[in-house]
């Protein structure tokens, strides 16, 4: 049964007043992708911003269950194939033409944390990878639409699934979204298929951030040597959009925007 640890008022006003910075720091990294960066220096970017505001990265040093080692960046730079939680390499990774690339971020604000994800292109890029990046920002927001009071995680799942069928896009299998807020990773487990009407229960207070990942490819997955990074089986690429979401009366708040 899951544990849900619900937010007060005051926790969420926190959470947006963060959330508001963090927006700021991706459309500034957005802004940053072109061929010939390296991703360390867009890592590098994202830890100084964040420490500009007087906040703290809420990924470097985490720990996720199961890993051998904290993660050791800012922010997650993930390219083509890589669907999560790539590690920015000044040597090794560098953006060329045509490349696409999700920057993830997480930012802890007065002690309460925010996650969010973009997927940009480098320089120009190809017709079908367009597509991908529009179908999966889409599904984010059909997704956040059903994120409403008494409604259950499976009406997002449900959301998100018929974009990407729509679009002939397909889920990465077994990554999804999660609560958020006092920890990185909190439940309820927010998964990006499923069925209406089912699932954990939508209760005032609620954080979870909602994440679709979707691939031109058949959606298996596979963990790099690293023990981080997640990548599609096929060579396929993929693309990942986030926001960090409040459930309340007035209906779902995106936290983590700039309006």
């Amino acid at each position: 049964m899951a544990n849900l640890r619900l937010k007060t008022l005051s926790e969420i006003k926190i959470l947006r007043e963060g959330g508001r910075r963090h927006a700021q720091i991706l459309k500034e990294l957005a802004e940053m992708v072109r061929p010939g960066v390296s991703t360390n220096e867009l890592n590098e970017y994202a830890l100084k911003r964040i420490k500009d505001f007087g906040d703290v990265p809420a990924f470097l040093n985490y720990k996720p269950e199961g890993a051998k080692s904290p993660y050791p960046a800012a922010l997650c730079v993930s390219v083509n194939d890589e669907i999560v939680h790539g590690i920015p390499n000044g040597k090794i990774k560098i953006l060329n033409e045509g490349d696409i690339v999700s920057l993830d971020l997480g930012v802890r604000h007065e002690g309460l944390i925010t996650d969010a994800a973009i997927t940009v292109g480098v320089g120009k890029i190809s017709h079908d990878d367009e597509m991908l990046i529009s179908a999966t920002e889409r599904a984010l927001y059909a997704g956040i639409d059903r994120a409403v009071l008494g409604g259950r995680v499976g009406d997002i799942g449900n959301a998100i699934e018929n974009i990407a069928k729509r679009a002939r896009f397909n889920n990465c299998e077994g990554l999804a979204g999660h609560g958020v807020g006092y920890a990185v990773h909190e439940d309820p487990y927010v998964p990006n298929t499923g069925n209406k009407g089912e699932g954990e229960l939508l209760k005032e207070g609620l954080v979870i951030a909602i994440e679709p990942m979707f691939t031109p490819g058949l959606g298996e997955i596979t963990l790099a040597r690293d023990g981080f990074t997640y990548k599609t089986f096929d060579g396929k690429k993929s693309a990942h959009f986030e926001h960090t979401v409040a459930i309340t009366k007035e209906g779902p708040v995106i936290l983590t925007a700039l309006d």
